[in-house]
């Protein structure tokens, strides 16, 4: 078995202790330690981080081509084509990438991270597409989340045909922008949207995707899709909580500038009260996700409001030293834990 350095050193400090204590014969030492080794290089993880590199350059790349309209002109001076024609350019590219990585998930399954890579430049593709859709069809009406709404069925109907995790998290994505943006549409705009700031519409939105996770679970083709749409929806709830705790139900800086972060303690409350009951569903049902969001934010949370009561009213050297403090017991206690579910594994 192969393993990290670190886990080798803890193994080895650990059979030695137990050879010490007589609790294990010199041979059955010797017959453990050579049950394991110590990984030369971790070549799947190397491959994994340069193939979220490369899309993530990738995206960069095209969100520098949409905005600077130096190189767009360029292009259009060179190809003289118009929104129409890039769309359909993109739109070929882009079902030209599916029908390639779906040829090569047949052949080529074992490839993983590679055929996520080619499905993800299909996604950037039809994102493209829809774009210079909108800008075709474009009339003056601002009311772009259409087109995002579009997308939405697009990567849905990819998703299920491909049953890809990595679209799902675009048909999210999507939505939530769309959620956004139509919402914002509706209100003309305004920073309200039935008396409710962007983070808590985000509340609502959160919840209901993660109560959606629990019933695509219960179908065959979709529960492959339960665990990126739980983390994702958790990811939307939390998140907007958090931001909330901040800001309150304050729709510009302007208005929350004038107020006593004091006077948000009960967003504070409302935060680390569903953090509470996440972690205790999670310790009930043994759901991991609920509990490590649940600690995380509720970490988060009370960090958040030590920042805000007392980075003005506290010496700094104390502010740290209380800090510092906190950081290493979490430190300690999560070390105990770490080792004591290592020694069960």
């Amino acid at each position: 078995m192969k393993i990290d350095q670190e886990k080798s050193e803890f193994l080895d400090e650990m059979l030695n202790h137990w050879q010490k204590e007589q609790l294990l014969s010199d041979e059955n030492v010797k017959q453990l330690k050579g049950s394991y080794e110590i990984k030369t290089f971790d070549w799947r993880r190397l491959a994994q981080y340069s193939f979220w590199i490369a899309m993530a350059c990738g995206v960069i790349s095209l969100g520098a081509l949409l905005v600077d309209n130096k190189i767009l002109n360029y292009l259009r001076f060179i190809f003289d084509a118009s929104n129409l024609v890039i769309c359909l350019l993109s739109a070929v590219a882009a079902v030209s990438a599916y029908y390639f990585a779906f040829k090569r998930k047949k052949t080529k399954s074992h490839q993983v991270f590679s055929n996520e890579a080619i499905v993800f430049s299909g996604v950037m593709l039809t994102a493209n597409s829809i774009a210079y859709l909108g800008k075709t069809i474009d009339n003056g009406s601002s009311h772009f989340s259409l087109l995002i709404l579009v997308s939405v069925f697009i990567y849905g109907l990819l998703a299920y045909i491909f049953q890809s995790r990595l679209i799902w998290v675009f048909v999210l994505l999507s939505l939530g922008a769309w959620f956004g943006t139509e919402t914002g549409y509706i209100s003309r705009w305004n920073w309200y949207f039935i008396g409710m700031n962007y983070p808590l519409r985000f509340v609502f939105f959160g919840l209901i995707i993660t109560a959606f996770s629990f019933l695509i679970c219960k179908s065959k083709k979709m529960v492959i899709f339960f665990q990126v749409n739980y983390i994702v929806g958790m990811v939307y709830l939390f998140v907007s909580l958090w931001l909330l705790s901040v800001f309150g139900n304050f729709g510009t800086l302007e208005e929350w500038y004038n107020v006593k972060q004091l006077s948000l303690f009960y967003w504070g409350i409302i935060s680390a009260v569903v953090s509470l009951t996440s972690i205790f569903i999670g310790l009930k049902y043994r759901d991991d996700i609920a509990r490590e969001f649940g600690i995380t934010f509720l970490f988060l949370n009370l960090y958040t409001r030590y920042f805000e009561y007392f980075w003005d009213s506290w010496n700094k050297a104390v502010f740290f030293s209380v800090l510092a403090i906190s950081f290493w017991l979490i430190g300690r206690r999560a070390e105990k834990i770490w080792n004591l579910e290592f020694i069960k594994k």
